[in-house]
């Protein structure tokens, strides 16, 4: 069903595709009948633009005051509605704190989820539990805060092993008194508030104050627990100065997205957190971002003063703005990090890029290139193609080869290779025509046939190509052609098809296909055209001579070292090598003495 495009307005807004009433993609823009018209122009579109392109029956706009509104209202209803078509993070449904229970006579410290912070015995929230584990270990070390829960708490009767790592001070059976437990607890709090350098600035005062009033033991406490908090600074990989941000970093490769988050509050790393989405639709990198960044500060309140995105973003203002008008929050949105961030940084480009290597797979990788080049090259079938390539020397030991591949890579099996005969050899046209006259003999009966020919040269090999099959019974066989650059630089090529060159982006999945198979069949033909000089090299005169066999003629070669010194030799000096006897002496230098 064909959707009308003439009533949409040029306003900003929001855009809604429907298939049989119901929503598949939602998005915004600038200008609304500019965007949309784009899904619906006859260039080429990847397969999820498509596919939207192809179920879409119905279309609904939106106008707001500016994009600001549009984005915020893009955000608000894709949560809604949750199309299939557009990029959904997971949203958990609870977040990780750190909690004290305060109500306690001896509060512990606990791993809790709850959607919002209830009050400020809370702290976080943080971007995975894993974090706030690793915060409490380092709570404990530091400040001996019990982690057991009051059941357990209530029935000891002896330290336990918490104890006895020094990791709690055990009020359970009163080993500290009920004034410095709380201490530790105000302690601890405020370390989960504050920076470092902080922390140890009041340890080293409350030190300095215990001294001066006489309770050394006090004062042995406290220097004891600044000692265990710079041991642990020490621990830590990365220890940045004392500041919030949180960095954003988007990495897509064929249909996968990755996107990688990490958390740093008070100079130390507090977690981080990757998504993996498959079969995306987006139209740049900054719908990405802009769907991570405002995603993941959903429904909390902590968001930081500056937040470092791995990729320049001509959209940072929208963003900033977007968070000022939905959270009340002023924040700075740049991808300059500074010199102790920029480990970090790099670590969370890493990450995004790490997570699409860990799941997408060699088939995937194949399936979306071979689907990418079907709709370029505008055929409705491809699922098997054949490279050829010509290799020679100087016009010998010519041959051809051809590597197949389908839509889960290389078909080795399938492999030929094929000798040109000594009249065509260094006559490329004339070699291929050779090769594809003897393959095609086989289509259909040993040899499944292909849907493309791609042939590693210029118009003259399109064009012979072109006319064998159009004269064949293999006539809808398409054919590409794959020009090297000037130079034979990479990325450089130009592909050209009967048509004219193939406008390819050569970056796509589609163009570093069509290189790899070039490739590969001209590493295949170069190891067949060597292993045939091989075969004309190892065979020479001495086996010709009768008595001459492999050992002998190893012989000869190891002493002499040339076929053209052996036959130099008089017959003496043949005689004198250890392991040829008279009678084959004699007919070595006959041989070559006539």
């Amino acid at each position: 069903m064909a959707v009308n495009l003439k009533r949409i307005p040029t306003t900003p807004g929001v855009y809604k595709f429907f298939c049989k009433k119901e929503i598949i993609y939602i998005g915004k823009a600038k200008n609304l009948k500019k965007r949309v018209s784009s899904y619906f122009g006859s260039s080429y579109k990847d397969r999820k633009t498509s596919q939207i392109k192809f179920l879409t029956d119905h279309i609904e706009t939106f106008t707001t005051k500016n994009e600001v509104e549009a984005l915020l209202l893009e955000q608000t209803l894709i949560k809604e509605n949750k199309p299939k078509f557009n990029i959904l993070l997971r949203d958990d449904k609870t977040y990780p704190y750190i909690y004290f229970s305060l109500n306690h006579e001896f509060p512990g410290i606990y791993l809790k989820r709850t959607r919002k912070a209830v009050d400020a015995n809370y702290f976080g929230p943080f971007v995975s539990s894993g974090a706030v584990k690793k915060s409490i270990k380092e709570i404990q070390k530091i400040f001996k805060i019990r982690n057991c829960n009051d059941s357990t708490y209530a029935n000891r009767s002896r330290p336990c092993i918490e104890y006895q790592m020094k990791r709690c001070s055990a009020p359970c059976v009163n080993k500290v008194a009920k004034t410095d437990y709380f201490e530790d607890i105000q302690s601890a709090k405020s370390y989960l508030s504050s920076s470092d350098t902080q922390t140890i600035n009041r340890l080293n005062n409350d030190i300095k104050r215990a001294a001066s009033d006489l309770d050394y033991e006090k004062a042995a406490e406290i220097r004891d627990k600044l000692k265990r908090l710079n041991l642990l600074r020490e621990e830590q990989s990365v220890v940045t100065k004392a500041i919030d941000l949180d960095i954003f970093a988007v990495a897509h490769k064929d249909a996968y997205i990755g996107i990688s988050i990490i958390v740093v509050r008070n100079g130390k790393i507090r977690g981080t957190k990757t998504h993996l989405i498959k079969q995306a639709l987006f139209a740049s990198k900054e719908e990405i971002y802009q769907t991570a960044i405002l995603g993941f500060y959903d429904n909390q309140l902590n968001i930081p003063k500056k937040i470092i995105c791995t990729d320049i973003l001509d959209s940072k203002e929208l963003i900033t703005e977007v968070i000022k008008k939905k959270f009340n929050k002023s924040t700075r949105i740049t991808q300059s990090p500074t010199k102790t961030i920029r480990p970090i940084y790099n670590l969370c480009k890493l990450n995004a890029k790490q997570v699409i290597e860990n799941h997408i797979s060699k088939s995937d990788k194949y399936n979306f290139a071979f689907d990418q080049l079907k709709s370029m090259i505008g055929v409705n079938s491809l699922s098997l193609v054949e490279t050829y390539d010509v290799s020679h020397i100087s016009g010998s030991h010519a041959v051809t080869s051809c590597v197949v591949f389908n839509s889960n890579g290389p078909e080795k099996k399938s492999y030929r290779s094929f000798n040109i005969p000594s009249d065509l050899a260094g006559n490329d046209t004339g070699s291929l025509k050779h090769t594809l006259k003897r393959r095609m003999k086989r289509y259909g009966n040993e040899n499944a046939i292909p849907d493309l020919i791609l042939i590693d040269g210029g118009t003259n090999q399109l064009n012979v190509i072109q006319n064998l099959l159009s004269n064949s019974n293999y006539k809808n066989i398409n054919v590409l052609s794959i020009v090297k650059g000037k130079g034979r630089v990479k990325a450089t090529e130009t592909i050209l098809s009967n048509k004219g060159i193939l406008e390819i982006d050569n970056k796509s999945s589609a163009y570093l296909l069509l290189q790899e198979m070039r490739d590969e069949a001209h590493r295949f033909a170069i190891q067949a055209q060597r292993k045939k000089k091989q075969k004309t090299i190892k065979y020479s005169e001495l086996d010709t001579i009768r008595g001459v066999g492999e050992k002998t003629k190893k012989i000869l070669i190891n002493e002499f070292k040339s076929l053209k010194k052996i036959k130099t030799l008089t017959l003496d000096e043949i005689k004198s090598v250890h392991g040829i006897n008279q009678t084959t002496a004699l007919s070595i230098y006959n041989a070559f003495n006539k």
